[in-house]
């Protein structure tokens, strides 16, 4: 395996921060762009504890601007394919791979994640909650470890949502190697927003397919 010189976690924060924001997010598809610091803390583990990003190939499912994609590819994915229903989230990540360098690396699916086919070595989401749309979260846990061989994935954190991932992992043939408690920085985007912006503590979930 080629080796991956390694990156600062506050250059990938800085290099996440020079991404442009969905520029018309939907409520109801709960389009909230990870942080810079989020998304850096997720690969920084996905990569520095476990190695599954260098030189992989990685799935962005949801991908929205695509910045866990691009920051896969920052960290030295060999591919990283970003996937989402928005013809506009795909739009801007196109334009944020082209401003970072970064288009020879990724690629882009409009399509609903559940049409996606194939075989991934990992796979990095941040997909909705489910609070608009329930059940929403389960389509891409679902979907994820179809196609992924290791899976890192973002959730609302709570004792219940917890067990409840847990249960639907397990249903579909995967084991949850390790869950981390994250805080994720939501800024103020749609007009029921009281704050300028509101921190979500969150489960983020290390699952591998079974044999």
């Amino acid at each position: 395996m080629e080796h991956q010189p390694i990156v600062r976690k506050r250059e990938l924060e800085l290099f996440l921060q020079s991404l442009k924001p969905h520029p018309d997010p939907k409520p109801s598809l709960e389009q909230y762009t990870i942080s810079p610091e989020g998304a850096s803390e997720m690969l920084f583990i996905a990569e520095y504890r476990h190695h599954d990003i260098g030189s992989r190939v990685v799935a962005d499912l949801g991908c929205g601007t695509g910045r866990l994609a691009l920051g896969s590819a920052y960290l030295g994915a060999e591919l990283a394919v970003g996937v989402d229903l928005d013809k506009r989230a795909i739009e801007t990540a196109k334009r944020n791979a082209a401003m970072s360098s970064q288009q020879d690396k990724v690629q882009w699916i409009l399509c609903d994640v559940r049409a996606i086919t194939g075989k991934v070595d990992t796979v990095v989401q941040n997909p909705p909650f489910g609070a608009q749309r329930k059940g929403a979260d389960r389509i891409f846990v679902i979907k994820a470890l179809e196609i992924g061989n290791v899976v890192y994935s973002l959730h609302k954190s709570s004792a219940g949502n917890r067990a409840f991932i847990k249960r639907l992992i397990e249903k579909h043939a995967g084991t949850v190697t390790e869950i981390h408690q994250l805080k994720l920085e939501i800024p103020h985007m749609f007009t029921f927003h009281r704050r300028r912006k509101h921190s979500v503590e969150v489960d983020l979930f290390r699952m591998v397919k079974n044999a």
